[in-house]
């Protein structure tokens, strides 16, 4: 595609190439046609802008956006939608029909503009001036751009050159009152828009980058960020922008369309997001370099910005003599691409074409039980989208919505239409939308005056909605496709996050983080311990941070939903009509209307209200049931006067399955974690006993995360008066099956030792008892000992190491020597003869004992050993036993950097120096 666009300059001849032939009349027999014209006109040319476009089917929504930014640019909004009606057909006779290439030139002129679309194929029936022309009928697709040009156009003809075909048409700008753009009927006072005393009006500039070039002063002042704060920065760092997945356009492709109307929200300097109402345009400047300008109001006050022009119904007849509908022509158009777009065009038009004050389309749910806002115009669309009324049945029905139906005064019948209430409009006509008999919608005008509209206007409504209930049922399934896939990838991303922790708090927090803000505004999840306790609110989230206590203490004042195991969502009312009772007596107490006196208003009005504002939507709560039972209740809101769609609710329902079972998951993990961890504490001593004369210190580490308890243990313990027995042994393996040896086995112990008998009788009776255990049993090292405090400061100590390390003596000068001497361990044969040896630890003295888990740590092919615990024990000399046990740990952590892999545990036993007065 080629274009070329050339401003100011008188009209040259609109065709350089080629010499044209007289230009042919075309009226209808029997009828003078004024507006088709049999010679150019001689107009002054202000601007002038031409494109090629080759003969393929994608060429004709290229030459769409052509005109349409192009008219755009010069100000000609009024007449777009028509320029871009007649050019796609054009430009379609000429490169799908016709295959080559066309021409289009646009031309600017005082009065209006005139598009000339030509094409290679010149071999056309040429029409004798002055004859017939029957154009046929509108559902006949041959000849259906000259029809249009003749519904439309203010002045049309065609051109032959030996080399081109050229059909033009001129479209004039529609004849106003100088002031007057729109007009309404009076209305009382209290049913004026709600403004400040001073409307600000943002203006923002954003390049095609997206980056903001320009910020007012009310932009300053409402949102508190400078100019130059913002400037060169993303409008997306800013703006709140709406999403829902798989759906909805996001605000980069809104800033590329070349008008947008909406509602989001812009991030303060505060932190707070103030909701904006928006208008975006989008145009270019004298060198072609594209951007934005947005301007911005508060959404309370969006009926500044929202008001649109209102384009006269055009009174060009058709070649037969019949009115032409604007919304006709439409429907023989292609209709844009997204849902979104298509039903916000069918308003817009269905609402020009009975020249009403407002719009809607709604669409039913898939069980044709509800009709959903969809679509609206001249109405507060960010408060009725998506709100839901029942078809026939039930309070508020949206009156027989099956049928064609005019409505002379709603005044005379509340509540005929809810979706109208309050909106100052009074005479309403709706008609059905049917695809092979289904109700897939409804279509309604509306106007501000009674007695507007009669069954003439909706048997014309009807056929326009007939003609594109089609269009808008292929564009929903696209929508409803899209948003599956969207939800498929937003479930699958869930489950894997909701898989990827035990632990209850963090569920507690990705369930609320994954809904806010993509399902909804905030979100409460309550939860239950079992079946006899309440519902406990666990979480809150908001996706202002700074709404969240206020909901928190709003919800702790409600009495929590019932936990019913039904699945689905209902609505729950509770929180919105408690709010808003809080902001209702705030408020009163604030101005003295409570029987007390007056006060000044208080500072906690403000959040009391930002909170009702925050719940007064809709508000709905979806059972947690993991394992048949219910665990909790997820509960979603959305702020003032909005509701869920069915799609969303159906998506949370699924999201609330798979987070149940990841809350029951987490719950039944840290219950036998808590269970495994306590069973695991019994097996460990009790406390270590004190002992005058002798100090006594243990460290002890179990290999593996989780684990208190392993293979290896220690016990020191008092047997009788002034005897005490200590005991340190290592069980074959880790984990639990070998803590339940070690749990026999220390218990065994104490048992035996206060049973009096010697240090070889315990351990050959505790040979016997790990044998009895069959199968189950372990081969166990045991190093125990008798411990006895002497009169002059010294310690005996009788030891039998059964297949142990060897206990290492320090003493005062530095010395370390092996304590005993081995002896076969336990659990390996019956019959053991066993000896105990007798060590007397002087002042000063300490006797080491370690499991196999401290001697044998590796770091590659080396091993600490025994000749490197006795290295690092020579440098303990006159240390307590505390730190002497701390020295070996340390060492044994820095000989290798990887964690241990197996049981440790360090018993020091120190004898005291004497004190020296």
């Amino acid at each position: 595609m080629t274009t070329g666009v050339i401003p100011g300059g008188h009209n040259p001849e609109p065709r350089p190439t080629g010499q044209r032939m007289p230009q042919q009349r075309h009226e209808p027999a029997g009828r003078e046609s004024p507006h088709v014209e049999t010679r150019s006109r001689s107009s002054v040319i202000t601007a002038r802008a031409a494109a090629t476009f080759e003969p393929v089917g994608r060429s004709v929504a290229t030459a769409r956006s052509f005109v349409r930014d192009t008219l755009q640019g010069w100000g000609f909004a009024d007449v777009v939608d028509d320029a871009v009606v007649l050019t796609s057909e054009l430009v379609t006779n000429a490169v799908v029909h016709a295959g080559t290439h066309a021409d289009v030139l646009c031309l600017r002129t005082e009065d209006g503009v005139r598009i000339e679309v030509a094409d290679r194929y010149p071999e056309r029936e040429v029409p004798l001036q002055g004859s017939a022309v029957n154009m046929g009928s509108p559902d006949r697709e041959g000849g259906r751009g000259l029809q249009l040009c003749a519904a439309l156009a203010a002045r049309w003809g065609v051109e032959y050159t030996p080399t081109h075909k050229n059909v033009w048409f001129q479209l004039d700008l529609p004849e106003r009152p100088v002031g007057t753009r729109a007009a309404g009927p009076s209305l009382p006072a209290d049913l004026l828009p709600l403004a400040d005393g001073r409307v600000r009006v943002a203006v923002v500039q954003i390049d095609r980058k997206g980056t903001v070039t320009a910020w007012n002063e009310d932009a300053e002042d409402i949102f508190g960020h400078t100019a130059a704060e913002v400037t060169g920065k993303p409008l997306t760092d800013l703006a709140a922008w709406p999403h829902t997945p798989g759906t909805g356009t996001g605000i980069a492709e809104a800033l590329q369309l070349s008008r947008w109307e909406g509602s989001y929200g812009i991030r303060g300097a505060d932190g707070r997001v103030t909701p904006v109402y928006a208008s975006h345009l989008r145009v270019r400047d004298t060198g072609g370099e594209p951007s934005t300008v947005c301007l911005l109001v508060r959404d309370h006050e969006r009926a500044v910005l929202q008001t649109p022009l209102r384009v006269p119904a055009s009174d060009a007849g058709t070649a037969d003599g019949q009115n032409a509908d604007p919304f006709e022509v439409f429907i023989g158009s292609p209709a844009p691409d997204d849902l979104d777009g298509l039903l916000q065009r069918t308003v817009e038009r269905a609402r020009d074409m009975l020249d009403g004050d407002s719009a809607f389309l709604l669409l039913a749910t898939d069980d044709e039980t509800e009709l959903e806002v969809r679509a609206s115009t001249g109405l507060p669309s960010a408060r009725q989208r998506f709100a839901r009324v029942p078809v026939e049945a039930g309070p508020g029905r949206y009156g027989s919505a099956r049928m064609p139906a005019v409505h002379d005064d709603l005044t005379a019948v509340p509540g005929a239409v809810p979706l109208l209430a309050g909106t100052g409009m009074r005479s309403v006509v709706t008609v059905p939308l049917k695809v092979e008999g289904r109700l897939t919608g409804s279509l309604g005008v509306a106007a501000e005056a009674a007695g507007r509209y009669s069954n003439e206007e909706a048997l014309r409504l009807q056929f326009a909605a007939d003609r594109i209930a089609l269009a808008v049922e292929s564009a929903r399934l696209g929508e409803l496709e899209r948003l599956r896939r969207g939800s498929l990838s937003f479930l699958v991303e869930a489950s894997d996050l909701l898989a990827g922790t035990l632990d209850r708090d963090q569920t507690l927090a990705l369930m609320a983080q994954m809904t806010v803000p993509t399902l909804a505004t905030w979100c409460a999840v309550y939860t239950i311990a079992d079946q006899a306790s309440d519902p406990y609110l666990s979480y809150v989230l908001h996706e202002d941070e700074e709404l969240i206590d206020g909901i928190k203490s709003l919800l702790s004042k409600v009495p929590p939903p019932d936990p019913v195991p039904t699945p689905g969502a209902r609505v729950w009312t509770a929180p919105g009509e408690h709010a808003h009772q809080a902001a209702l007596r705030s408020s009163m107490r604030s101005l003295g209307l409570t029987g007390g006196p007056a006060r000044q208003v208080s500072s906690g009005i403000g959040p009391t209200l930002a909170t009702a504002s925050a719940v007064g939507g809709e508000t709905v709560v979806l059972p947690l049931v993991a394992r048949n039972r219910v665990i909790g209740m997820l509960t979603l809101g959305k702020p003032t006067d909005e509701h869920f769609r069915q799609e969303i609710l159906e998506l949370a329902e699924d999201l609330s399955r798979r987070a149940a079972l990841a809350l029951d998951n987490a719950r039944l993990y840290s219950e036998r974690t808590a269970i495994s961890q306590a069973l695991q504490r019994s097996l460990l001593p009790p406390g270590t006993p004190h002992i005058d004369g002798v100090e006594v210190e243990v460290i002890y580490r179990a290999a593996g995360e989780g684990n208190e308890v392993g293979g290896d243990f220690y016990d020191v313990f008092p047997i009788s008066d002034g005897a005490y027995g200590f005991a340190i042994g290592d069980v074959c393996g880790t984990g639990p099956n070998a803590a339940a040896v070690t749990g026999l086995a220390r218990h065994a112990l104490r048992l035996l030792a206060r049973e009096g008998l010697s240090g070889p009788a315990v351990l050959e009776r505790l040979n016997s008892a790990i044998l009895d255990e069959g199968d189950r049993s372990r081969f166990l090292t045991l190093l125990y000992g008798e411990m006895r405090p002497q009169e002059d400061g010294s310690a005996e100590m009788k030891v039998v190491c059964a297949g142990h390390p060897l206990p290492l003596r320090l003493r005062q000068d530095g010395t370390v020597e092996a304590a005993a001497e081995p002896q076969p361990l336990l659990g390996v044969i019956e019959d053991l003869e066993l000896y105990e040896q007798t060590v007397t630890l002087d002042p000063g003295d300490v006797l080491l004992c370690v499991t196999d888990g401290v001697t044998e740590r590796r770091e590659g092919t080396r091993m600490l050993g025994d000749d490197g615990l006795a290295d690092v024990l020579t440098t303990c000399t006159g240390l307590t036993a505390g730190a002497v046990a701390a020295r070996i740990m340390r060492a044994v952590e820095r000989f290798a950097s990887d964690a241990p892999s197996d049981d440790m545990a360090i018993l020091a036993m120190r004898v005291p120096g004497l004190q020296i007065d």
